[in-house]
């Protein structure tokens, strides 16, 4: 690879060449003379037409271009690709160091450069290995004419006839087909990829310009980046909403307009990108469309009011499927809104617009903030919207996002948790190329990482680098064998890492929730990772039934911070508290969310709903978000909806700083559930059953069901066991359920040890020993404790689900629990009053047939042994006992 400081030496020398500037070897003669391209922009806002003047010249007319380093210039280059520029070289001695403003230059090629070395022309930065954009040439070998006719399969989408300034950050441009009946539209806007743009017609003939009938095509950037524009039509001055009766008013799609006779969509797609802060939108619709109802005829030899508008895009959600603008115009405003009419014809093809957009913030990719204690895990992905051209095929990503920009704070320790393969080991750079920029020749300083810092997720590779106050403000982390795959960090100073004592990233890793224990209250503080209009954050399982905290700013730039009660999912069942928070703080750090306030541990008050917001900090606390694209203080509706949430709450232990996402229910937990049911609410209450109302069957029934239920139910329960310990490897007793469990688990494992060390009854009906006596006591104890606390470990386990996990189903499996419960109880007692009711008819002795004999179990065989009674009756020499028949008297 040639080294980039060889290339800047070699402008130099060229520039100081006595022959520079002469046309001594200039071959005026060349098959490319009279070729004509657009530049392809990739970045630094690059627009022009290259027009080949002779052998050794070249004209750029309505050049555009935001400023490059002092090393960037025109390059030759086999193709576009990191490793062709990296081998190629200058083209021409002309920095590109300065904004081109709509202008039109001649340009040289330096000495011994002819057109056949120049396959691609290029705007090209080699410090940075940037590409500004090129023009890819013809073969100047070839045997063929290759003149003006040929430009129009080399036009840039971005590249249109025409252009108006509509306002200082929003333009249009467009191309007129007025043979084909349509005209290609190209919507520019420096604003953030959340914002949409609208531009279209309104209705002619009115006598004042108005919003209402206007015919308009909304444009902007999906969540993923991707281009998109709609054909919308106004039948009202708000946002688009669906009525009772199921019309739709506001600013809507045309597509839900009589959707049953399916309106085509008039506007079509052709290019869409994001580069340097600054949003482009091209689409083709024609100048009379075939529904005359909700699109506007365009006369192109007159002059019409158009109307256009920028501002925040609301997302779809569950109630609108469709990229929808917030309008609000005049007071309350969004930050960044605006609207206004104006004129234009299309005929006109003067140019309004002079230079390229220039946004005040042109880092485009997601921001990510190093928390202490908290890993970025570090994987390898595709290029999907990579913002720092030119990208190669893969590129780093941090916690799920492409290339992010990192923010780290001097003096907090950023943990990386490396798991992009052995092939990509990570390290933190000087220089912006990365790919170990040494083997350039190029100075760099590596501040951590390098070979040995690789892994896999099996087996990731944990690097802990601590920037000091020596780290300068911009480093990078890369790629050590691979160049371009990293982005920025930016180091600054103390932040709320340093203001707070905890933190956790919340769901999704979205959200980073802050906090600090101080005495009987507690500091809070939430930050959003993404671009949004507000940020809420609930203590709950889901935001029904929630305390909810919400931070936005308005369109004064003034911040808030409110706490609510949410009992239902509209506008109207969120409900504002007057809750005692103090130290409220709310800010937009780049379009993101950032707020913070005080509140006490248990609010001093009685009766109202805020009063039951108390925060324990011996128990788990349920965290939740939300983000959305604008609040208010006032009544809240639908605009007000969220269109990002957590997908399930993340349990904090606040005294520990420790946090875990509360899971889904395991299907082997629910297995573990469902054996202890069978074990302690099926097997072991009818073995109990079996032994006390039984007995009065002739024979050893109650004995053989009492042994087989109690066998099998501590033989369930103990797979139930083994179960739940493999699936959450290991055994705790932090949780109530685990310590009742354990309990009824001793008292059950009691009961056969109980049984093998019985004493024996005194032979002839004797009266009992001490020890029998005793073990009779502790048989009757042991096991109805097992049966009580079996129940109750049921109890509890199904509370400990429904807290751990926030099943839905909880509440109806505890009623059908207790149902249970009830319905075992009620046969005991039918049972019980049986039992009564024959030993009162027993001791009346007046009616009936009895048959006396040996009723009373057999002490001497071992309770453990099903067989025992069959066994025992077998080897018995006794003669058996005789039966005496009582015949009632008959008066």
């Amino acid at each position: 690879m040639a080294p980039a400081a060889l290339h800047v030496l070699l402008a130099i020398l060229c520039l100081a060449s006595p022959l520079a500037g002469t046309t001594t070897e200039c071959g005026a003669n060349t098959s490319l003379a009279g070729y004509t391209a657009d530049l392809r922009m990739s970045q630094h806002q690059l627009r022009g037409r290259v027009e080949v003047l002779d052998g050794c010249s070249f004209r750029v007319s309505s050049l555009d271009l935001l400023p490059g380093s002092a090393s960037a210039r025109w390059w030759r280059a086999d193709g576009t690709d990191l490793d062709s520029l990296a081998r190629g070289g200058p083209a021409a001695a002309d920095a590109l160091d300065r904004t081109f403003s709509s202008e039109s230059l001649v340009f040289r090629l330096l000495p011994g450069v002819s057109w056949p070395h120049v396959p691609v022309l290029a705007a090209f930065d080699p410090l940075t290995s940037s590409l500004f954009g090129f023009v890819r040439l013809p073969d100047a070998n070839a045997n063929s004419s290759a003149g003006a006719d040929s430009s129009p399969a080399s036009a840039a989408p971005t590249m249109l006839d025409s252009c108006a300034q509509l306002s200082p950050r929003f333009r249009v441009r467009w191309t007129l087909h007025d043979a084909n009946n349509s005209v290609d539209i190209g919507l520019e806007a420096a604003v953030g990829s959340e914002y949409y743009m609208a531009f279209g017609w309104a209705q002619p003939g009115a006598a004042e310009p108005s919003v209402i009938g206007a015919d308009l095509a909304v444009a902007g950037f999906t969540e993923d980046g991707l281009p998109f524009a709609e054909d919308y039509y106004v039948t009202k001055n708000s946002e688009c909403t669906l009525r009772k009766d199921g019309l739709v008013e506001g600013v809507c799609p045309d597509t839900m307009y009589d959707r049953d006779a399916g309106p085509a969509n008039g506007t079509r797609l052709v290019y869409g990108h994001r580069r340097d802060g600054v949003s482009f939108v091209r689409f083709s619709r024609p100048l009379v469309s075939a529904d005359r109802k909700h699109d506007v005829p365009v006369n192109a030899t007159r002059a019409m009011t158009v109307v256009w508008a920028i501002g925040l895009l609301r997302p779809p959600d569950l109630l609108r499927p469709y990229y929808l603008p917030l309008l609000s115009r005049g007071a309350g405003a969004s930050p960044g809104t605006a609207f206004a009419f104006a004129k234009l014809n299309l005929s006109d093809a003067g140019r309004g617009c002079v230079g390229p957009l220039d946004a005040e913030d042109k880092e485009d990719q997601a921001r990510i903030t190093a928390e202490r204690k908290t890993p970025l895990a570090v994987t390898v992905g595709p290029a999907l919207h990579y913002p720092n051209p030119p990208n190669p095929d893969k590129v780093l990503y941090i916690n799920k996002k492409e290339a992010p920009l990192l923010k780290v704070e001097r003096g907090v320790p950023v943990t990386f948790s490396i798991e992009a393969g052995h092939d990509v080991p990570l390290y933190i750079t000087s220089d912006p190329v990365g790919g170990n920029a040494t083997s350039r020749n190029v100075s760099e300083v590596i501040y951590a990482g390098g070979a040995k810092a690789e892994g896999v997720p099996a087996t990731p590779t944990e690097l802990v680098w601590l920037p000091d106050r020596n780290t300068p403000d911009l480093v990078y982390y890369q790629s050590l064998y691979d160049p371009k795959m990293g982005w920025k960090i930016q180091v600054v100073d103390g932040g709320l890492s340093d203001m707070y004592n905890n933190s956790v990233l919340l769901d999704d890793q979205q959200v980073t929730f802050f906090w600090t224990l101080s005495g009987d209250s507690i500091n809070i503080a939430a930050r959003g990772e993404k671009k949004s209009g507000y940020l809420a954050i609930g203590f709950g399982s889901a935001m029904v039934n929630s305390y909810a905290y919400v931070g936005w700013v308005d369109g004064n730039g003034k911040g808030h911070v409110k706490s609510y009660w949410i009992d239902g999912k509209d506008g109207m069942s969120v409900h504002e508290t007057h809750e005692n928070i103090t130290h409220k703080r709310c800010r937009s750090e780049n379009g993101a969310i950032v707020f913070e306030f005080t509140r006490p541990l248990t609010p001093s008050c009685s009766g109202k709903v805020e009063c039951k917001n108390i925060i324990d900090p011996t128990t788990p606390l349920k965290v939740i978000w939300a983000m959305g694209a604008q609040w208010s203080s006032g009544p809240l509706s639908l605009k007000n909806m969220h269109s990002d949430t957590s997908n399930r709450p993340i349990r904090i232990l606040l005294l520990s700083g420790l946090a875990e996402a509360v899971e889904d229910l395991r299907p082997v937990l629910a297995v573990h559930g469902f054996m202890m049911f069978v074990a302690w609410a099926i097997l072991l209450p009818g073995g109990i059953m079996a032994a006390r109302y039984l007995r009065h069957v002739k024979g050893d029934l109650w004995f053989q069901a009492h042994t087989y239920l109690q066998y099998s139910g501590i033989a369930v329960m103990f797979l139930g066991v083994l179960f739940a310990v493999a699936e959450l490897r290991g055994f705790s007793f932090k949780s109530r359920h685990a310590r009742i469990g354990t309990v009824a688990l001793i008292f059950a494992w009691v009961q056969p040890i109980n049984a093998y060390l019985r004493p024996h009854r005194t032979e002839n009906g004797g009266s009992l020993s001490g020890n029998r006596v005793v073990w009779e006591y502790l048989h009757i104890l042991t096991g109805r404790s097992a049966a009580l606390a079996g129940t109750a470990a049921l109890f509890t386990g199904l509370a400990h689900l429904g807290h751990r996990y926030g099943s839905k189903n909880i509440q109806g499996l505890s009623c059908g629990l207790i149902l249970w419960v009830v319905s075992i109880t009620l046969v005991m007692a039918y049972f019980e009053y049986m039992a009564i009711k024959r030993r009162r008819d027993g001791a009346d002795g007046l009616s009936g047939k009895w048959v006396l004999g040996n009723t009373e179990e057999d002490d001497t065989v071992d309770l453990l042994q099903s067989d025992r009674v069959v066994s025992k009756m077998e080897s018995n020499s006794s003669p058996e006992p005789m039966e005496v028949q009582l015949e009632p008297l008959k008066g």
